[in-house]
């Protein structure tokens, strides 16, 4: 057994190594700005890093920094965690800021998920402010990094309320599957209200058409009065809702909810419709009006690749990457729906992923030449999801976005 010494001597030994990788990182990687964050989209990853904020003041912020373990069993201890506080995407991350996160600080550990969390408070004069939140894997110096707006021009303000699964962990995921329920806490009252929004979305647009989509100007909802904190929430149309604390304001968090099946494809009628991106408009029209879809679908797969063990592999790998688009993407849309989506599906998971307060950058390595790929995405300003953004699209894409659906087209991948 070990002695209270040399239990305490690997705790120095383990924050002297977060302390030393975090300066090199740092040094590396001197502000948000310049973070590589593509694990955060890897189909590869271990672990999940989510950093949900939820306001208890002012100028105060609960943290809750949620792992959820992708890998099987994983070991706390063959990562570092820690977590960071800055005032602008540009600003250099000095060491001090660096707070290291060790065992004695878990909140929880169950068998999905660690979980921290941190309060911290922000002085009066900073106009913005935002968490940075990273993993070590120490086997393989991996990094995972996930940010989060405190205070900045993309959110209004953070709810004073959160959404938790049954065993007390915050709810991580971008969705809800329908007659699941969730569990609410608040301080600041006993009720909180609930309104449904039924709307579908059109799909977008290719990368290389500038048109803008027509908007409807109207959006249906329903209101679907309040609820007690604290009580078991079931939800059970698909769709989104919007829970907010105080109607008079724009403050609120957005519960997408989707089929039992989801993120998975479940029916043939969302193949169908999933295919669109690799298909010709007329290859699409034909298998909306088939009458018999899985005949349509298998046929227009054979067809395509001309043979039967690639058209398989060819549906697994394309399914596949529709999976992670919605697990990674949706917001009041579907994953798959998205900009980021789409281009996720075609494109595969970026080797580099950029953000600034207004944008994200994914960064693609050409195939066949030295040159670079760069897909840029929007933010844009939305009260439902502080995470809303949109591709800018340029003719410019029509060469690589047609070299990839032909390489899809001919059974291969090109990631």
């Amino acid at each position: 057994m070990e002695t209270i010494k040399s239990l305490h001597m690997k705790k120095i030994i383990g924050c002297l190594a977060v302390l030393c990788f975090l300066s090199l990182s740092v040094h590396a990687q001197n502000n948000l700005q310049s973070i590589n964050q593509n694990l955060r989209y890897s189909r590869y990853s271990r672990i999940s890093l989510k950093v949900i904020p939820i306001k208890t003041a002012e100028r105060t912020f609960t943290l809750q920094m949620v792992v959820e373990k992708i890998e099987e069993d994983p070991d706390f201890d063959n990562y570092l965690f820690s977590y960071t506080i800055v005032n602008s995407f540009q600003k250099t991350i000095a060491d001090e800021q660096v707070i290291a996160l060790d065992r004695d600080l878990l909140k929880a550990d169950t068998d999905r998920h660690f979980y921290f969390e941190e309060t911290v408070e922000i002085p009066a004069d900073q106009e913005e402010a935002y968490v940075i939140f990273r993993a070590l894997d120490s086997r393989q110096q991996d990094e995972y990094v996930y940010h989060a707006d405190l205070i900045s021009p993309f959110v209004p303000e953070q709810p004073g309320f959160g959404a938790y699964y049954g065993n007390d962990i915050p709810f991580d995921q971008n969705f809800l599957n329908v007659e699941e329920s969730l569990l609410f806490k608040s301080e600041q009252g006993v009720n909180l209200y609930r309104y449904y929004y039924p709307r579908e979305f059109p799909l977008p647009l290719p990368p290389m058409e500038t048109n803008t989509p027509d908007i409807p100007r109207e959006t249906e909802v329903v209101d679907e009065g309040s609820f007690l904190v604290n009580v078991p929430v079931p939800f059970e149309k698909s769709g989104y809702y919007y829970i907010q604390a105080d109607t008079s304001s724009t403050t609120g968090l957005m519960i997408k909810t989707a089929s039992q099946t989801f993120p998975r494809v479940s029916t043939w009628e969302e193949m169908i419709q999933m295919v669109t991106y690799i298909s010709t408009r007329k290859e699409h029209e034909t298998l909306l009006a088939a009458e018999n879809k899985k005949t349509a679908l298998d046929e227009y797969w054979i067809r395509m690749t001309r043979d039967e063990e690639t058209a398989k592999t060819l549906i697994k790998e394309y399914f596949r990457q529709v999976e992670f688009a919605n697990i990674l993407f949706t917001d009041f849309k579907e994953g798959w729906a998205t900009d980021r989506g789409m281009v996720y599906i075609i494109m595969g998971p970026p080797q580099e992923v950029y953000f600034d307060k207004d944008k994200e950058t994914w960064v693609y390595q050409s195939q066949d030449s030295n040159s670079k790929i760069t897909f840029t995405f929007a933010r844009i300003k939305n009260i439902l999801t502080p995470n809303y953004y949109t591709l800018n699209r340029s003719r410019a894409y029509q060469p690589i976005w047609f070299k990839n659906i032909t390489a899809w087209r001919n059974g291969r991948m090109v990631f």
